[in-house]
């Protein structure tokens, strides 16, 4: 479970259940998507010292999920979010590899870091990594990883029946690494994947994020409000590749997106309050202003107004999400806001959390869609669904054939690997980028 998803509706189902993994993909398949996103948590967010049972509860493992997807699906991507902070290269390379060839060339890597020691309290190395250090650790673990994966030639594998040679002479390469967070000596195990790397991806907006992106992601996977922000992230993540000897087109740009659909634009607008009402909850609205104030705040009606009394900038309400940065100023912010529009805390919440969304008629949301990908605002959108299994049925259904009728989205793949969808050409060598930022060799 997860704050997006409402699973109180009687639609809902499980959202463990390997049916309903099933059903999304084989949804989005038949919608002509990229790929299909699977996130990763390693701990259980707390709340003031207790599990919030309205937050992420209950995530399956990602790789484990996709391996299996690989089976019951055929062309689109399999994308999963796993913590370059508490795993190994090694390891952690040849889980990917086993996944790029059990889909046949269809596997992702979102690469992300951890924060806080709360959650390395779930690992026997443990440990808290500032900004600096959780980037250098992976940018060497991305690179180790590319080495790993280069160490096998694509035609190492002779299978000479004749002559008893299953190895070309050479074809393996010994892979030798002492560095700052990782020592590996000896050779891998798992051929060339299909794709020779899987694709990249990189969460964030800070700008080590970005720059991480701009040095070594085939995607990056951000979230803007509006068509002017998407604007302004999209050409400063561009402007960085030149210096990384990357084109325009070989990173993607994809803000992840809710999508509320109905017959008219009105209908759209009413579903989308009642959706949003759900997912914010009166508990949820108490919960996330006390995660920006720093204070206990359960006394306070969330039909009612902003408390009065000054933020706690030094407290840490809840653990296991990422901390807001400047507080102070975000406190200000949303002060201005609910005294600019008179809005209660529940709806102040709602209009401070939302991410980008596109609602209305199929007509409506097709155009919309349009004007941010025509306006270099996005390469594309990661949708994200309220509802589990069915939440991207309508979109699909009703929304996707207008895009292929408008000559901006695929009715058919032309490709096999994830690569080729995305239009990102070959896997690059481990020195076809300069090194990302943060790492020496």
């Amino acid at each position: 479970m997860n704050n997006t998803t409402v699973w109180s509706d009687p639609r809902a189902g499980s959202q463990i259940d390997f049916s309903s993994f099933v059903h999304l993909a084989r949804t989005a398949e038949r919608g002509k998507f990229d790929f299909f996103f699977l996130a990763e948590g390693l701990r259980l967010r707390e709340h003031k010292g207790r599990i919030y049972d309205l937050d992420v509860v209950g995530r399956p493992e990602s790789l484990t999920v996709l391996a299996a997807l690989a089976a019951v699906t055929e062309r689109i991507g399999l994308a999963a979010t796993v913590n370059t902070t508490f795993n190994e290269p090694y390891e952690l390379a040849r889980r990917l590899a086993t996944l790029d060839h059990l889909s046949g060339g269809r596997a992702a890597w979102n690469v992300v870091t951890s924060f806080d020691a709360f959650t390395g309290a779930n690992f026997r190395r443990g440990g808290y990594l500032d900004a600096k250090d959780r980037y250098t650790r992976a940018a060497e673990f991305l690179r180790l990883s590319r080495t790993l994966w280069d160490s096998w030639q694509p035609d190492a594998i002779l299978a000479d029946q004749g002559t008893g040679r299953f190895l070309r002479p050479g074809g393996i390469a010994e892979v030798r690494h002492a560095g700052r967070h990782f020592t590996i000596e000896g050779h891998f195990t798992t051929p060339r994947s299909p794709q020779g790397h899987p694709v990249i991806i990189q969460a964030g907006d800070s700008d080590e994020g970005r720059e991480f992106a701009a040095s070594a992601a085939g995607v990056i996977f951000t979230r803007h409000a509006t068509l002017e922000a998407g604007k302004a992230f999209y050409a400063d993540v561009k402007r960085r590749l030149p210096k990384y000897g990357r084109a325009p087109h070989e990173l993607k740009i994809m803000p992840g997106a809710t999508v509320v659909v109905a017959d008219t634009d009105a209908e759209a607008a009413e579903l989308a309050a009642e959706i949003r009402r759900r997912q914010v909850s009166p508990q949820t609205a108490i919960a996330l202003l006390e995660q920006v104030w720093g204070r206990d705040l359960s006394a306070y009606d969330p039909d009612g107004p902003l408390p009065d009394i000054e933020p706690d900038l030094s407290s840490d309400i809840i653990q296991g999400r990422v901390r807001h940065g400047d507080r102070a100023a975000l406190v200000a912010r949303w002060r201005e806001v609910a005294r600019e529009k008179n809005l209660t805390i529940r709806e102040l919440v709602i209009e401070m959390t939302g991410r980008q969304t596109f609602i209305g008629s199929p007509k409506t949301v097709a155009r919309r869609i349009d004007e941010y990908v025509q306006a270099d605002a996005a390469d594309g959108f990661i949708l994200v669904p309220h509802l589990i299994p069915g939440g991207l049925d309508d979109f699909v259904d009703r929304v996707v054939p207008l895009l292929q009728e408008r000559g901006v989205f695929r009715t058919e793949y032309t490709g096999t690997t994830l690569r080729e969808h995305l239009g990102l050409g070959p896997a690059p060598g481990p020195d076809r980028y300069l090194d990302p930022p943060g790492e020496t060799r």
